[in-house]
């Protein structure tokens, strides 16, 4: 299976800096991006925004490449919208273990359309309710 929803470090840093992946992050990446299936939660944009806006946020123009790259239908990249389910799935992401409520959504959009999660976040990875509903690849 080669698609996957990236997180949105793995999404940036595929991007502008992709040394910071993991070889299995990297190669998952690389592959979902070759086969046409490569998801990103609609809170990742949001979150991308917002950092953008921050002095201390080192990829410029991230949010507009993601933004592009989502529209342009030769690409991979598929924004996932925040839908019901997506609600309905955080109950089964555990609070206690992932607490970051973007990191939740990240995690139960992935929980809602079965796709494996490439996250470099260590709650995600970490955690035992996550993992044991999709696989978690860093």
């Amino acid at each position: 299976m080669s698609a996957v929803l990236a997180d949105t470090h793995a999404a940036v840093w595929a991007l502008y800096d992709p040394a910071r992946l993991s070889p299995p992050a990297r190669a998952s990446l690389t592959a979902a991006s070759q086969s046409g299936k490569l998801y990103i939660s609609a809170i990742t944009l949001v979150e991308v925004n917002y950092l953008a806006g921050k002095k201390s946020f080192p990829y410029p123009g991230a949010f507009a490449q993601l933004l592009a790259l989502a529209a342009d239908p030769n690409e991979a990249l598929e924004v996932l919208p925040v839908t019901a389910d997506v609600a309905r799935a955080m109950d089964r992401v555990p609070r206690a273990e992932v607490p970051d409520m973007p990191d939740r959504i990240v995690a139960a959009t992935a929980v809602a359309h079965q796709l494996p999660l490439v996250s470099a976040d260590s709650d995600i990875r970490g955690s035992a309710g996550v993992n044991a509903l999709v696989s978690v690849i860093w």
